[in-house]
């Protein structure tokens, strides 16, 4: 029998599909075994219109998913005549937050996992290592009130519908095809650059744009256009007030651990997380281990580097003391003067480049593979008379003075030179944290050492800044199993004696008040505002900034990047977990080298483990806990502030990221980021 043109009977059915870009629907007859690619094919045909629909793919928004394999046919992938399909570009227009609070609308592949259009956004931005970021959902003062164990959800900032400003970027003045920009000098840092583009779209006139199809502002050092003058790579100096009213600023540890909700599933397409077109997002680096600085290549991603921990500090995401405070504070000044200045071509030179390069790694790993022969039989050893104590609560004691051994990775106390060891700690899998007070002459080193029961304190109290510098770099090695043989030994006690002489506050400033804008709003976290005058910090600063004077931009940012990751609470991710069979909530401390067991009131260390004796780590997806395995205990807990899926990205991001080598191909190995992150067994 025929109708309509049609045999019925023939097992075709009627699917109607609609065209997003014309706002059109159309109904075609199909059958079962009609694969995604046919579908299209016939569309396109019967839609009759002379556009290029190369970009365009098919959407199912009832099971929000997207129809990429183009062979399967309807009926594998489970389509009948009660389905509604979307035929829409896969590129759309997302509002990107970068690190320093700037906005930009750029187009985002909305199809590929979230891992793979990070990538690509990173590339458009001229951003290296596209590993280290991700995106994530903005949130608000209210989301850092509850836990969101599945997640937040499409967020009020994410689809608000009010408008907006933020950077401007204008086009190169040449014309030329090759898409850089030029930036605009003739203002300050804090203007923003002009702009000329116009897209025939009702954007915000004051928000940067790009195509998303060209590689707008991608360096290579092939290109005739330095790195540092890309527009990325300088920001303002104070942000617009909506990104100012954007920062969050956590009261408690809880808080700071709700901070990690937000983040999008790597495995999954930006489309299938509830995130459609003009939504806002925030680009962030999300693991902090940041691979091959290079200051020649990497102005963009230092400056956003260093802007993310510009505002970590000043949100008190992060705890620091006055003097770090000040000096953070005053690194940001010098940086502040030196964006108006030209800045020297200081790391043409090769020796140069591997000399800065050598000093972030000592910064970031704690040790490098040595360049010269050592003698491997020579094990060297640190002695001397040091204050020592075991904290107890409820207890009077104080610090007793020990003649103190360290060698190997072994701290051995003695009464005397000449007595019996009272005691042996192996400070292997410690924690080793500072606590030091320059204006009162205190030089304390705090050891947490992990036995089967969890961690014993120790604290150790120096009587100089040299003798303090040795012993902070001895036991940090040690702590990672390595020992004052190893090459990095003499370079990290030369960094931790730069770091606390940069924080000694100068006899005089070089800079008075009058001849320099200050706000300590800008500058200074909150708390510090609370407890000092207004002028009392700027003297401060500008004291402080004596130190720092000479840093050109490049070394200003480095500096404070290097300051940031000194600090003891770095690259530790946060989650309110409940561990088995417990019954409160605590912390979980995620670093890249170590898990954390922590007290959700205080912070007080409860157990580390290290990655180096994990072995296997999943999810439980059934009751959604997150198990891992390690050579001494199994460990397993549900996350409360957060989608299990996150912690467990964290997890195996960190373990994809130490895989990294110079030696090996830099092509990004998605496969293996995906194995290691999914949460399956």
């Amino acid at each position: 029998m025929i109708a309509d043109g049609y045999l019925v009977g023939d097992g075709s059915w009627e699917l109607t599909v609609l065209v997003t870009d014309l706002q059109v629907e159309r109904t075609l007859r199909v059958k079962g075994d009609l694969h995604i690619g046919g579908l299209m094919l016939n569309l396109v045909e019967e839609l009759d219109v002379a556009i290029d629909w190369s970009d365009h793919a098919l959407w199912w928004p009832k099971k929000n998913i997207w129809l990429c394999r183009t062979r399967s046919t309807l009926d594998q992938c489970g389509i009948q005549a009660d389905a509604y399909l979307h035929f829409t570009p896969m590129h759309k227009y997302l509002r990107l937050q970068l690190p320093d609070l700037r906005f930009i609308d750029i187009k985002a592949d909305f199809s590929a996992k979230t891992f793979t259009a990070v990538k690509k956004l990173c590339k458009e931005l001229g951003i290296r290592h596209p590993e280290e970021l991700s995106l994530c959902r903005p949130l608000t003062s209210e989301h850092l009130k509850r836990n969101y164990p599945r997640g937040v959800g499409c967020t009020p900032r994410q689809r608000s519908k009010e408008p907006t400003a933020g950077i401007n970027l204008s086009q190169n003045n040449n014309n030329k095809s090759d898409g850089f920009l030029t930036p605009d000098t003739s203002g300050s840092a804090g203007t923003p650059l002009n702009t000329s583009w116009n897209d025939g779209r009702n954007y915000s006139p004051s928000t940067a744009m790009f195509n998303g199809n060209s590689s707008f502002l991608n360096y290579s050092a092939d290109s005739s256009m330095s790195a540092t003058d890309l527009p990325l790579a300088h920001s303002p100096r104070t942000p617009n007030e909506e990104a100012r009213h954007s920062v969050l600023r956590p009261k408690s540890l809880a808080e700071r651990a709700r901070l990690n909700a937000g983040w999008l599933d790597s495995s999954l397409s930006i489309m299938e997380q509830d995130i459609r077109e003009f939504d806002t997002l925030l680009l962030r680096f999300k693991f902090y281990s940041f691979y091959d600085l290079n200051p020649k290549y990497d102005a963009v991603r230092i400056n956003q580097i260093y802007e993310q921990a510009k505002w970590a500090i000043l949100a008190e995401e992060i705890d620091c003391t006055e003097e770090e405070m000040m000096l953070f504070a005053a690194l940001q000044v010098q940086v502040n003067l030196q964006a108006n200045h030209p800045q020297p071509d200081i790391y043409h030179d090769d020796e140069d480049v591997e000399t800065a390069l050598t000093d972030l790694q000592v910064t970031l790993e704690g040790t490098l593979i040595s360049k010269g022969k050592s003698n491997i039989t020579n094990v060297p050893e640190l002695s001397d008379y040091l204050s020592f104590m075991k904290p107890k609560r409820f207890t009077l004691k104080g610090f007793k003075r020990y003649y103190i051994v360290l060698r190997d990775t072994y701290l051995n106390l003695y009464k005397s030179k000449d007595s019996e060891p009272n005691m042996s700690i192996s400070l292997k899998g410690c924690e080793v944290t500072p606590d030091v007070n320059l204006s009162h002459g205190k030089y304390g080193i705090r050891l947490e050492v992990p036995n089967h029961e969890g961690m014993t304190e120790y604290w150790i109290r120096c009587s100089s800044e040299e003798q303090y510098a040795k012993w902070m770099a001895a036991c940090r090695l040690a702590a990672k199993g390595k020992t004052m043989a190893d090459s990095s030994y003499e370079l990290e006690v030369k960094s931790i004696q730069d770091f606390l002489s940069m924080q000694k506050p100068a006899p005089a400033a070089v800079i008075s008040p009058s001849q320099i804008d200050i706000n300590p709003d800008d500058m200074v976290a909150p708390r510090f505002i609370r407890k000092l005058k207004s002028q009392k910090i700027i003297q401060r600063i500008l004291e402080a900034h004596a130190n720092v004077k000479d840093l050109n931009l490049m070394e200003a940012k480095l500096s404070y990047i290097k300051a940031w990751q000194a600090l003891p609470e770095f690259g530790m991710s946060l989650f309110v977990v409940r561990f088995d069979n417990s019954r409160k909530d605590e912390l979980l401390g995620i670093a890249f080298n170590r898990l954390m067991r922590m007290d959700l009131s205080t912070g007080d260390h409860i157990k580390t483990w290290r990655y180096n004796t994990m072995k296997v780590w999943n999810v439980n997806w059934e009751v959604r806990q997150v198990r891992v395995q390690f050579e001494e205990e199994n460990v397993a807990f549900s996350c409360l502030s957060a989608d299990c899926k996150v912690v467990h990205e964290f997890i195996g991001g960190y373990i994809f990221l130490s895989m990294r080598s110079k030696d090996q191909n830099q092509t990004l190995n998605e496969d293996l980021f995906h194995k290691l992150t999914g949460g399956w067994v």
